[in-house]
């Protein structure tokens, strides 16, 4: 049984990391600034969440993150607190210093008490547009067109420096489109969004078009820990691929799911990359599992009629 030190566990991702580090019998350690576990109760019982141990903190505070850190015992950290699109388009100042500075707090703090590793949550939206529909390789040119995309690429090289510097091992992971129970917020939230209003019986419309690198959430998670686990020492940054389809795909699935459903996608593709290239991660740490698309709308689905009928679904970020 080993510790992990876990930042953002309020979140999407964080949420399926405590799950997974539950069901395998290690140690979830929640440092975040939210108070309210409502992503982890709608996936873990109460007796499950009653062992996940908590630690009320802010990353942009340096002192409470060492505390904190410290406090857990833990060598491996995963980094996922940040805010995204929206919000640091709306205050960019504010994303500044959670995203970066809040990184940095993390970094220096797993140097200063000799962490294993730090596995940090980076983002495909670090890439412009893509390059003539290829697969975006890690290698090709970064230019995001967001402050989210920038503050996620600054944070790859102040790990590279810390490296370079220190000695500090760390991994940044680059998901597109992550989707499912839990995905509530964010530029890519609208397909699982659009998965909970079908189940629910509601209109809904995604608000981008074209195609995209779907990656379920459960494998996402399986990646972060896969990373924390066994990645190679150094400053590594890998794409994370999922399944590549289009909009309108997923919204025919869902349809599949829920006969009927009044879901509809229009705007604008994304201004990044389609697809990734995943390879490089699968090299580093072995094959990861991916749940095809199909399989990950049908079970969050699944899931989102399980949590309806217990009366435990809510539906407050389909009006937003």
């Amino acid at each position: 049984m080993r510790a992990y030190f876990l930042t953002g566990a309020h979140g999407c991702i964080g949420a399926w990391v405590v799950k997974a580090l539950l069901e395998r019998g290690d140690v979830a350690v929640a440092f975040d600034l939210a108070g309210d576990p409502r992503r982890l109760r709608l996936l873990l019982e109460d007796a499950q969440l009653a062992s996940v141990r908590f630690i009320h903190g802010d990353v942009t505070d340096a002192a409470a993150v060492l505390r904190a850190l410290e406090a857990s015992g833990a060598r491996h950290v995963i980094h996922l607190a940040g805010l995204q699109v929206p919000v640091c388009k709306a205050e960019p100042l504010l994303g500044a210093r959670v995203n970066v500075l809040g990184t940095l707090h993390v970094l220096e703090a797993a140097r200063q008490l000799g962490c294993e590793r730090v596995v940090y949550a980076s983002s495909a939206a670090v890439f412009g547009r893509g390059v003539d529909g290829r697969p975006v390789a890690e290698d090709e040119p970064a230019e995001a067109s967001t402050h989210y995309g920038v503050f996620k690429r600054a944070n790859e090289g102040n790990a590279r420096v810390y490296w370079l510097d220190h000695g500090l091992n760390s991994v940044g992971l680059r998901p597109l489109t992550v989707y499912g129970v839990g995905r509530d917020f964010g530029l890519t939230s609208g397909p699982t969004k659009a998965m909970k209003a079908a189940v629910l019986g509601r209109p809904y419309c995604i608000r981008f078009s074209g195609s995209t690198d779907f990656l379920y959430a459960a494998d996402a998670a399986a990646a972060f820990l896969a990373a924390a686990d066994r990645a190679p020492d150094g400053a590594s940054v890998f794409n994370v691929h999922g399944d590549t389809a289009a909009v309108a795909d997923v919204v025919g699935l869902i349809r599949e799911q829920a006969p009927g459903a009044d879901i509809r996608f229009s705007g604008p593709e994304l201004p990044i990359p389609a697809e990734l290239d995943g390879r490089a991660l699968d090299s580093a740490l072995g094959p990861l599992h991916r749940t095809p698309l199909s399989a990950g709308v049908r079970e969050t689905m699944d899931r989102f009629t399980r949590l309806r009928d217990a009366a435990r679904l809510d539906s407050a970020d389909l009006d937003t």
